[in-house]
């Protein structure tokens, strides 16, 4: 096994120790909302061997008083067993089969991936959220996830949230909107190369989609001034969907 699939395989193992509940059979979703009433939604995904809960702790270092509220979901992804990680079951988005991320691409896992996260948004709609009112935001795999709804489903969403990923299945991709972007990466990534990211970009960028572009000297995580700068990217979105 090569240096780089320990790596990977090293990662999936610890998500075991840090994230056991990921182990359990049954689907969750998790919400929380910074006021009532929210007017705003944002979905955001886990990335592999997570779950929903991965990330609501970032909201205690965010502050949305400025605009109204916002409803974060936070669903789980399905289990499914993951290749490279020697067939083990996790909550993954999607199947990786080999460290090189753009090769071998679970496309079947990609699309039913996207129609759970499809359901949703239309779950969000009949709820009353106007689409340019939703965002999707994801890390990892849940980034690409979020890249590859907020690009092929048909919804006029206010923005997309990528944190340390890549635009998947990308050669067969049907651009249907072209929506907002930030996106952010590490220099230093050993699972999602910071070459892959750019290269992403580049194709967003051939594609007439201007991303906000972040790096940090950082790995595959997310970092306090990243944070921050989502905070203020989200803010802004809202101002200008409510022309402010």
């Amino acid at each position: 096994m090569s240096g780089k699939i320990l790596v990977f395989a090293a990662f999936c193992l610890l998500a075991i120790f840090i994230y056991p509940q990921f182990m359990q059979n049954d689907s969750e979703t998790i919400i929380k909302q910074t006021k009532e009433n929210p007017e705003f939604a944002v979905i955001w995904l886990h990335g592999l061997g997570a779950d929903g809960n991965d990330f609501v702790p970032i909201l205690k270092s965010m502050n949305f008083d400025a605009v109204p509220g916002i409803k974060f979901i936070f669903p789980y992804a399905p289990m499914r067993p993951i290749t490279i990680n020697g067939g083990m079951t996790m909550r993954g988005w999607y199947d990786i089969a080999e460290m090189d991320l753009a090769q071998q691409q679970d496309v079947e896992g990609i699309k039913q991936s996207a129609q759970i996260i499809e359901t949703l948004i239309k779950e969000q709609i009949n709820l009353g959220f106007a689409p340019e009112k939703i965002f999707l935001a994801g890390f990892s795999q849940g980034g690409a996830i979020a890249l590859y709804c907020g690009l092929s489903l048909d919804y006029p969403l206010a923005g997309v949230v990528a944190l340390s990923t890549y635009v998947p299945i990308a050669d067969q991709i049907e651009i249907k909107r072209k929506p907002e972007v930030f996106y952010a990466h590490g220099d230093y990534d050993p699972i999602i190369p910071i070459a892959l990211a750019q290269q992403s970009r580049e194709w967003l960028l051939n594609n007439e989609i201007i991303p906000s572009w972040h790096q940090y000297p950082m790995q595959h995580q997310v970092v306090m001034e990243e944070i921050d700068l989502i905070n203020q990217w989200l803010i802004t979105r809202i101002k200008i969907v409510l022309g402010n």
